[in-house]
């Protein structure tokens, strides 16, 4: 806890610095959410069709959804959407005429949540 995935359309693969998204985001979920920096895991994944509206092309897309154990007030989840997407806006660079759709929710485990972790060495 907490997983996060990013969905995005594969068109921004290049305009997108997941690596610096991801430390940033993780930084954003400790502070606001108060969650442990080992805890946080992002998985990217990118998406071949994107379509809005009855549109297929000239879009894209990135949602970024946040699972955190019960626990934290309103308050504190959209604080930390509204953040995620200032987030995107500085990590995500679209393409010219590519309109970009940006959103982010946070969404509390399932009681049945758990977890195993193995380090081979």
């Amino acid at each position: 806890m907490p997983q996060i995935t990013v969905d995005y359309s594969a068109v921004l693969s290049e305009g997108f610095d997941r690596p610096a998204f991801a430390k940033a985001l993780h930084e954003e979920v400790v502070r606001t959410a108060a969650a442990k920096p080992e805890a946080c895991k992002t998985q990217f994944r990118p998406g071949v069709d994107t379509t809005v509206g009855p549109d297929t092309e000239g879009h894209a897309i990135v949602h970024v959804t946040l699972g955190l154990l019960a626990g934290r007030t309103d308050e504190t989840k959209t604080t930390l959407t509204e953040n995620v997407l200032e987030l995107l806006r500085e990590y995500v660079k679209p393409l010219a005429g590519l309109a970009l759709h940006a959103s982010a929710e946070v969404r509390d485990l399932d009681p049945s949540y758990r977890k195993f972790d193995i380090l081979e060495s």
